[in-house]
């Protein structure tokens, strides 16, 4: 049978925070606020360790072996130790630091969106030739309408009256999807919470 006493303290904790956001002006507001401090900085821990793992318990592994291809490992491992260091002593806040960090993500970020683009437009197309129906035709062709707006292609169409608002409603749509996305994770994620909360779940027993 397994202790009560982490459920227990699961939810005594989870109950805190909770009053402390519904009563913000209660004594449970001064509890909260560490308790989020300490959960936001095991959680930088944890990205940490899991990052340090991947460094250095894969990548120096693949260094180790002779018959895998050293170049990627050494520059993953390489960059992980100049980006670490030097964020550890002119600290994340640093201008040039964020500068320099931001002209390396940013590149990295539309090249995995321009893969992204070219898988879903590829998925689209095996997906109508496998499934000959009108969601697999009208997510092909939303694919391909969306990718072309996106690529200023049909820009000349802007300068048209009346298909301005008509481009211009279109390309408010993935918006619209990515906040329904965005809902279903924190609804995801309440739901979770609430498991956690009430028992139902327990990952810190393992």
């Amino acid at each position: 049978m397994r202790s009560p006493v982490l459920p227990i303290i699961g939810f005594v904790l989870g109950s805190v925070v909770l009053a402390g956001y519904f009563f913000p002006t209660s004594g449970m507001a001064l509890i909260r606020d560490p308790l989020l401090d300490w959960a936001v900085t095991l959680s930088a821990v944890a990205a940490l360790i899991a990052i340090i793992n991947l460094v250095f318990g894969v990548h120096w592994r693949r260094l180790r072996d002779p018959v895998k291809d050293h170049l990627f490992s050494a520059l993953v491992i390489l960059a992980f130790l100049v980006t670490f260091a030097i964020g550890i002593f002119l600290g994340p806040s640093n201008p040039g630091y964020q500068k320099v960090v931001t002209s390396i993500e940013m590149p990295i970020e539309a090249s995995l969106m321009a893969v992204l683009a070219i898988t879903l437009a590829y998925s689209s197309l095996r997906l109508l030739q496998s499934q000959h129906n009108l969601m697999g035709f009208c997510f092909f062709i939303a694919v391909i309408i969306f990718l072309l707006l996106n690529s200023g292609v049909l820009s000349f169409l802007s300068g048209i009256p009346p298909l301005q608002e008509l481009v211009s409603g279109v390309s408010q749509v993935p918006i619209a999807g990515a906040r329904g996305i965005l809902i279903g994770v924190a609804l995801g994620s309440l739901l979770t919470g609430i498991r956690i909360w009430l028992g139902s779940d327990r990952p810190y027993e393992g």
